[in-house]
């Protein structure tokens, strides 16, 4: 459960190696074990698969992974009391477009499995909007439902960061 003084919903935003995950993570670490981290990714390459190893390098057993690809609030709802680290929404919301999935409908159903959680929760999910406009529709597509996703979680969520060289900003 999320002490007094601590957000109970967390989002994380940043770049492309900008210590999103390992801030999360040192954020989760920062309340007593055990923790569950939501993994989003999956390994569909060799580069993939070493990013998922070194990930999986910086935890020890306290943590329990729980794969979610597709059923993010799903994974959420059965996390219980546990904090718990999602990393992260960009690759979530990648599977459910490639996957023709109603996007607008799984984002309700995150926010509401969010709203359901007393304990910690720390969302990770890259910023896409701040480079140019992708030339193809897809891409397009996804930057922008990836900011409004981000808007949507960051109006309720307690605490919203921005990482930038590994130095956390304090958005609210």
């Amino acid at each position: 459960m999320a002490r007094q003084s601590e957000p109970r919903v967390t989002l994380i935003l940043g770049g492309a190696r900008s210590g999103k995950s390992r801030h999360g993570e040192s954020l989760i670490a920062a309340l007593p074990p055990p923790w569950i981290y939501v993994a989003t990714a999956e390994a569909w390459d060799e580069e993939m698969r070493a990013r998922i190893a070194e990930h999986r390098a910086r935890r020890d057993a306290r943590w329990q992974t729980v794969e979610a690809p597709l059923d993010l609030p799903g994974a959420l709802q059965a996390a219980g009391e546990a904090p718990v680290l999602v990393d992260c929404l960009t690759l979530w919301l990648t599977n459910l477009m490639l996957g023709e999935q109603d996007t607008v409908a799984a984002a309700e159903s995150l926010l509401a499995a969010l709203e359901t959680r007393t304990a910690a929760t720390v969302l990770v999910a890259n910023e896409v909007g701040l480079g140019i406009v992708p030339e193809h529709r897809l891409g397009r597509d996804f930057r922008d439902q990836a900011g409004l996703l981000h808007q949507r979680i960051a109006a309720r969520a307690d605490r919203v960061l921005f990482m930038v060289a590994g130095l956390p900003m304090v958005v609210k």
